[in-house]
């Protein structure tokens, strides 16, 4: 199954090859252009061993537990995007989802939270209610808990804290400052980074992950979506993960294997190992 992302063009060309592992927190397999086994390959080429693919309603979390049963380099998300939820959620949902967070291969709950950038206040309850429900669900599961934080980071933490978070929460292409960063890192939430840390106007972002420790610190792709620079709008894949590793790797002033290594190591104890 591949659904248009609605990039425009052709993918880009493969960067050059990492010199260690390294993994993909974060790609959505069902919304490229391309099937599962060429994007694994492809990943694979240039030494992006293993991927987490995510739903973003019930219909794309079955599938993306069905790709995690037959592909042992990829684990599933699963769960209702707050846009999604932004309606409200049926109980019936809920419960699909609590059974598919429980499923092998599913390594995560997510991406669930909050996206005030394109709800309006009237639709703010539904969201949080919907989040609530999957911090529920992660813990009740032994799962991350992955979040969407778009515009809602103060009710975000807040809900977070009110509800008890998980053993393991990680932020999917943040999108805070440093300081937000400090917070996360002193409640131990994971920070992981999208190709936006790659564009010209994100200063505050690489701010953000020079802070972030190393110990709590991913990188995605968000693929096809946040494709780093220089094919920024070209439609991505979990093989473009070196670039955004190496960006990151100068903003922290560490060597590329170094940090590859450590995302891998933060990744597995974060997912649990695949």
């Amino acid at each position: 199954m591949a659904r248009n992302s609605g990039r425009s063009g052709d993918p880009p060309p493969p960067p050059e090859a990492l010199p260690v592992p390294a993994v993909d927190a974060h790609c959505h397999l069902d919304l490229m252009d391309t099937p599962v086994a060429e994007a694994i390959a492809a990943a694979r080429a240039v030494g992006i061993t293993r991927m987490i693919t995510v739903g973003v309603d019930l219909a794309t979390s079955r599938w993306q537990a069905g790709v995690a049963a037959e592909h042992p380099e990829v684990r599933a998300a699963v769960a209702i995007h707050p846009n999604e939820a932004a309606g409200g959620v049926p109980e019936e949902t809920f419960e699909a989802i609590a059974a598919l967070a429980r499923a092998d291969g599913v390594a995560a709950v997510g991406e669930t939270g909050l996206d005030y950038y394109r709800t309006p206040p009237e639709q703010h309850a539904a969201q949080q209610e919907s989040f609530r429900r999957h911090i529920a669900i992660a813990k009740e599961a032994g799962r991350a808990l992955m979040i969407h934080d778009r515009e809602a980071h103060d009710d975000t933490l807040r809900i977070l804290a009110e509800e008890g978070a998980p053993e393991h929460v990680v932020f999917h292409a943040f999108s805070g400052d440093a300081a937000m960063a400090k917070v996360c890192a002193d409640a131990g939430y994971v920070m992981s980074f999208a190709g936006n840390v790659t564009f010209r106007n994100a200063e505050a972002l690489r701010e953000a992950a020079a802070v972030a420790p190393a110990e709590l610190l991913l990188v995605e792709t968000d693929a096809p979506y946040l494709t780093p620079v220089p094919w920024r709008g070209r439609p991505g894949g979990p093989y473009l993960i070196p670039l955004t590793l190496r960006v990151l790797a100068q903003t922290r002033g560490v060597a590329v294997d170094e940090l590859a290594a450590q995302v891998t190591a933060n990744a597995e104890r974060t997912f649990g190992p695949w």
